[in-house]
């Protein structure tokens, strides 16, 4: 019986590691002859706790929005890069919002 519970609480641990890894925001460096500033762009992101337990979109919130500001201008990437958090509750849940702002690029071809 002892070798069963070592199982379950294995099991709930490995769960609980795996729902806590998140998506790294990819920034790059750039020089100013690789690009040509599209404009300036802000989006946002919200992710969910779920009985403080459970994450829903919780973990990709910060790359969603980056996305999202980049994909509004048409661009390919972001620079001078900004990130605010702001969160609300309920009775059940609570949630995280995401905005990114910064100057949208789009990348020079090489030729």
């Amino acid at each position: 019986m002892k070798s069963f519970s070592k199982v379950i609480a294995s099991a709930v641990l490995g769960l609980a590691l795996a729902g806590c890894t998140g998506t790294a925001m990819k920034t790059q460096q750039y020089d100013s002859s690789q690009y040509t500033v599209v404009g300036h762009s802000e989006a946002s992101a919200t992710g969910l706790m779920l009985f403080g337990l459970i994450p829903i979109r919780q973990n990709s919130r910060f790359v969603r929005a980056q996305d999202y500001a980049i994909k509004a201008k048409g661009g390919d990437a972001m620079i001078n890069t900004q990130v605010q958090e702001s969160w609300f509750w309920a009775w059940v849940l609570n949630g995280y919002t995401t905005t990114v702002s910064g100057d949208v690029i789009k990348l020079k071809t090489a030729q």
